[in-house]
Order: C-alpha cells, then structure tokens, then sequence
C-alpha cells in the first residue's frame, strides 16, 4: 500500500485514490483561532491602518494562503472578528435585586473595557468606523448587541419584581444602564476608576430607573 494510490491483486495498474474536495471542509479550526487570536494581537500593537495578512499570518504561525483561505481581505478579517464579539454576549445576572443586578453588570463590563486589548483595539476601530461604515456596523453591532441583551434581562427581572413600572422609555433605559461605562473607558480613557465607583454607579442607576 502507498500514500494515496491503491493496488488490486492481480492488477498491474494502480489507480488513484480519491481525494477530499479542496475548501472549507478541510479548514483546521485551531489554525482558524490562531488566526483571530493574532488579529487581535496585531490590532493592539498596530492598529488598523498598518496592520497587514502578512504580520497576521506572522504571528499566527501560519502562511499567508492560511488566512487568504478563511478571508479574501484585512477588512472582511476584522469585521469577522469584531461582529463575533457580539454573539459571545455577557452573563445575565440574576442575584434578585436590580442594584445588584447592575453591580454584577458593571464590575464585568468594567473588567473587559479596560482589558489592555480592548482599550486599545475599540478607540482605533472606531476611529476607522467614522471613514468606513462596514466597519462601523460592525463595530455598533459588536458593542450594542451583547450589552443591550443582558441589559434588556435586567430590565425584564425588575420588572418581574416589581423594581421599575411598566412602559417605561426603554430606550432611555438601556442609554442609562450602558452609557457611564462606555463615556469613560472610550471617550475619557480612563485608566483607573475612582474607589466605590460601581458601587455609586449601580445604586444611581437603579434610583434612575425606578424614577422613570
């Protein structure tokens, strides 16, 4: 027996054996992750502008055919990668009292904004989202979608409970819960936040919203 030919007794030919098409379906998943984990990488080092397939490719251990494979260019890559953000979503708490609820919320999200990645990666896409509104899609998509989720079960509990009258502005509601957050890890950048910060944050918000 050779790789990849066969031999029939009696038979002095041999024939080729078939081959698996070509495409998707041979696609490793593990070099697919190595790949989206060196996107971010690269976005956090460079940034969008000068980040390249070849240094992606570089720093995922694998050839630039790996990437051109999976995604036909740099931006169709980033909008792959960001728009998966959104389907990752956060926990939805449920501790039983709304102030809580947005505690958990709040130490969460605090957490991952000012991951060094993230801080750096989510002012530089924005800042190619006001020239390029694919991106800007995607980017509106990624940070909305899993944040007004979890804010929308939040709201749905007090409700239940209670905590907050029904029909209130939801809209308004959701800029409440999620915009502290955003305004100082995106538009100030604040490293640090002040002691007892969620805390107020959360017991503020629930105020807020039960004023509505």
């Amino acid at each position: 027996m050779l790789d990849g030919m066969t031999t029939n007794a009696g038979e002095s030919q041999t024939r080729p054996r078939r081959r698996a098409p070509a495409g998707a379906a041979v696609l490793r998943e593990d070099v697919t992750e190595a790949i989206r984990a060196a996107v971010f990488a690269e976005l956090a080092s460079v940034g969008y502008a000068r980040m390249s397939i070849e240094g992606i490719a570089r720093r995922a251990g694998v050839g630039k055919t790996a990437v051109y494979r999976r995604w036909r260019s740099k931006l169709h890559l980033v909008l792959d990668v960001v728009s998966a953000l959104a389907v990752q979503g956060l926990p939805a708490p449920d501790t039983g009292s709304l102030e809580s609820d947005l505690r958990l919320l709040y130490e969460v999200t605090s957490r991952a904004l000012r991951h060094p990645v993230a801080s750096q990666i989510i002012p530089d896409l924005q800042a190619e989202a006001a020239r390029n509104p694919d991106i800007a899609e995607a980017m509106q998509k990624a940070l909305r979608d899993g944040q007004e989720s979890v804010a929308s079960s939040i709201l749905a509990a007090a409700g239940q409970r209670g905590e907050i009258r029904p029909g209130l502005d939801r809209d308004l509601a959701l800029d409440l819960i999620s915009g502290p957050l955003y305004w100082r890890a995106v538009v100030i950048r604040s490293p640090k936040l002040p002691k007892g910060y969620l805390g107020a944050l959360a017991r503020g918000t629930a105020e807020a919203l039960k004023a509505l």
